[in-house]
């Protein structure tokens, strides 16, 4: 069996990041509406029922973790969730467990 390599300290750096970001209910219910599909600020506010400036500062939170990427369409940013980003954390809780 081959033996796993122990993470350097970027990789650590950056999976700390990651979950620090899980660590919020409110982030955790964007990914959890993202998960469903690409949505704007006013679809996120309206199913979280939080107010807009709540939402935008997760948001903004999210996507400078890169866990969120935003895509201008007029007026409107369209949100979605960066499913490598996501998974790379679940693989990282993977590497985690014995």
């Amino acid at each position: 069996m081959a033996k796993q390599r122990r993470p350097n300290a970027a990789t650590l750096r950056d999976w700390a990041q990651g979950f620090s970001l899980l660590s919020d209910k409110t982030r955790l219910g964007i990914l959890a509406q993202l998960a469903k599909g690409p949505s704007n600020v006013t679809a996120i506010c309206k199913a979280l029922k939080l107010k807009q400036p709540t939402i935008s500062h997760h948001l903004g939170l999210l996507r400078m973790g890169r866990l969120v990427s935003g895509t201008r369409q007029g007026k409107s940013v369209i949100y979605a969730a960066d499913k490598k980003a996501l998974k790379e954390l679940q693989a990282a809780v993977g590497k985690l467990t014995p």
